[in-house]
């Protein structure tokens, strides 16, 4: 294992979230201490979600602008996902509720965690958590859709679930985290 010693930290951008350049000292395989410099962006840690209606075999997912994939050749910027959100102050298991209900309009009465993963760790701090759970028609509150002092404009998809597994492999299911979810529930038999 490296030994590291941050040097410095020098902040690039504290506009939306936090992009820092790190100079650190670290031993290279040969022994030799050496000094490098990166970029990490911090954006919090997050938690997501994969509601599922194991009855009608439908999952919940939401559909919304995604500025980074429209930059990166998405033509509409659309991206289908599942729910998501900052942690902010709240622990994972309270932000994903509290998530679940204003992207969704589902008032969740029991979630479950399944792992953590760095989504991508060479150059973003965040740690997501990983969650699912069943869903009803008498646990929907209201028509979701996001906050919108927040300006989110979230549309809700009811889909099913082997139609969500297939758009993984037609390309309509890009996202990194809806496709490990869809993949957890599919190799653990959820639905």
């Amino acid at each position: 294992m490296n030994n590291i010693t941050i040097l410095n930290t020098e902040i690039l951008s504290n506009n939306w979230y936090t992009l820092k350049k790190v100079t650190f000292e670290t031993a290279l395989k040969n022994g030799i201490m050496a000094i490098q410099h990166r970029e990490a962006y911090d954006r919090g840690n997050g938690a997501t979600i994969l509601l599922y209606n194991k009855a009608s075999a439908t999952i919940v997912l939401t559909r919304q602008f995604r500025l980074p994939t429209f930059i990166n050749g998405n033509a509409s910027g659309l991206l289908i996902e599942c729910c998501a959100g900052l942690l902010d102050k709240d622990n994972p298991e309270d932000c994903i509720r509290r998530e679940t209900e204003e992207e969704t309009g589902y008032r969740l009465t029991a979630v479950k965690k399944v792992f953590e993963a760095y989504m991508s760790p060479g150059s973003v701090t965040e740690l997501l958590y990983f969650f699912v759970a069943e869903y009803d028609k008498n646990m929907k509150m209201h028509e979701g859709g996001g906050i919108e002092e927040e300006d989110e404009n979230i549309e809700v998809l009811e889909l099913p679930f082997a139609t969500a597994l297939n758009m993984i492999g037609t390309g309509e299911i890009k996202d990194g985290k809806t496709i490990m979810l869809l993949q957890y529930a599919a190799i653990n038999h959820l639905i």
